[in-house]
């Protein structure tokens, strides 16, 4: 296929620009000569104008056309006729000037110059219909020559003038790009492991400085995600290996002393760990789709039942208040807000001293679902924290069998963010208080 236009985009810029400039300049120019010669026509009409009055009153005051030439004192030429556009000479060829006039009949007379290049003519009737005047004037012959100058002028002018905003085009992108390259070449130097890299920001202000923050921006993002996915595979290994180490050591001394242990308690010990490994991989599963925002199915969900039904089925639900202040409907996927409902729930029983109290209202065009506990709280600075990933309290990491992976809450902000809506710690007098907001549908 034949590429009509260049690779380059210097090449590309500087051409439509010649091209356009060319455009404008031309049809700018062809309208300036044109107004210049309408200017001198319209000046030339005009006087042939005043030229057919004065004809016109001499006639319509008596005098024969023939005398007409001798009494009118402005100059120019024009034709009287017994009819309009009788040019008098058909049939005699050979007529005598009388001064500057040529007399064909005392009804018909052309005072010269007369049907010559470069005239205008304006015509009238005697009042009483008998002759017709035409009569005709040069065009201003110094204003022909300018309009001849401005002509060559022109048609050399406009297309040095399109090279040059080519040209000048061609250098200004040549200019920008090179800064485009020093951002090209620092980012084809950016490796996986290197991420820390940051282009050079211009000083111009324009585009190329945008372009340079947004890339800035862009690998800032990266880092932290690179980052936050290293540190995401290194938790998750150490949370599997402490079951998978409980289980292989059990499994070794069942091996080595199969008389002296209890099978079945080894066997459920090791359905415990099994169970826990499972747990983990689906909470990293279910991370991993809220991260790539893997769409789910959505539809509207009755927060009041969700609640109601969430409560009656867990088992003990002794010490879980609930409080319905609101019955709000919001667009979503059940089955995942059912998941940060119980996971919010989990996490205040697990803190609780003896309540654990849900209240469910609705504000601002959004749902607002509250749970909360009467244990020791959340410190102010750990209030971002919690929803990290793998996140535990120190005092939580001393409580091995119920401390949980701390992927609980980290999932219920993710899962809140996939909906439109926010996950917080909201300020309590005691305990700790996490407020859930959706958009109501």
């Amino acid at each position: 296929m034949v590429r009509l236009l260049p690779r380059s985009t210097r090449w590309r810029v500087a051409l439509f620009a010649a091209l356009a400039s060319a455009l404008v300049l031309g049809l700018g120019s062809y309208w300036f000569v044109q107004a210049l010669r309408g200017g001198l026509e319209n000046s030339a009409r005009a006087l042939a104008s005043d030229k057919v009055t004065a004809v016109l009153a001499l006639l319509n005051s008596g005098v024969a056309p023939a005398d007409v030439p001798r009494r009118l004192e402005k100059g120019g030429g024009y034709m009287i006729s017994p009819e309009r556009m009788n040019r008098c000479s058909a049939g005699l060829p050979d007529v005598p000037f009388q001064g500057r006039a040529l007399v064909f009949s005392p009804t018909c007379v052309i005072a010269m110059p007369y049907g010559e290049e470069e005239q205008e003519y304006s015509g009238a009737g005697t009042a009483d219909g008998r002759y017709f005047v035409d009569a005709a004037e040069s065009l201003d012959p110094v204003g022909l020559q300018t309009v001849a100058t401005a002509q060559r002028i022109l048609w050399g002018g406009v297309p040095a003038a399109a090279l040059l905003v080519g040209g000048v085009a061609w250098f200004a992108v040549r200019r920008s790009l090179r800064a485009v390259g020093g951002l090209r070449a620092e980012v084809d130097g950016v490796r996986a492991g290197d991420l820390a890299r940051r282009v050079p920001v211009p000083d111009s202000g324009d585009e190329i400085t945008e372009l340079a923050v947004t890339m800035n921006e862009m690998l800032a993002r990266l880092d932290r995600s690179v980052r936050r996915q290293s540190q995401f595979t290194a938790d998750a290994s150490h949370e599997l290996r402490t079951p998978l180490a409980s289980l292989r050591t059990q499994l070794e001394v069942q091996l080595a002393h199969p008389d002296r242990l209890d099978w079945r308690r080894s066997c459920e010990n090791a359905v415990l760990d099994v169970t826990r490994m499972e747990t983990l991989a689906g909470d990293l599963l279910l991370l991993s789709k809220l991260d790539a925002d893997q769409p789910a199915g959505t539809e509207p969900v009755a927060l009041a039942d969700l609640v109601t039904a969430h409560v009656a089925a867990r088992v003990p639900h002794d010490g879980v208040e609930l409080i319905l202040a609101a019955s709000p409907v919001v667009r979503g996927h059940a089955g995942r807000l059912e998941r940060v409902l119980r996971n919010l729930v989990d996490n205040a029983e697990r803190h609780a001293k003896s309540r654990v109290t849900i209240t469910l209202t609705a504000l601002d065009g959004r749902s607002v679902l509250t749970v909360e506990d009467d244990g020791p709280g959340i410190p102010a600075g750990q209030r971002e924290r919690v929803f990290d990933r793998f996140v535990r309290l120190d005092e939580d990491r001393a409580r091995e069998d119920d401390g949980g992976s701390g992927l609980g809450l980290a999932i219920a902000a993710e899962i809140a963010r996939t909906h439109g809506g926010t996950l917080r710690v909201a300020e309590s007098t005691s305990g700790a208080r996490l407020e859930l907001r959706l958009p109501l549908a």
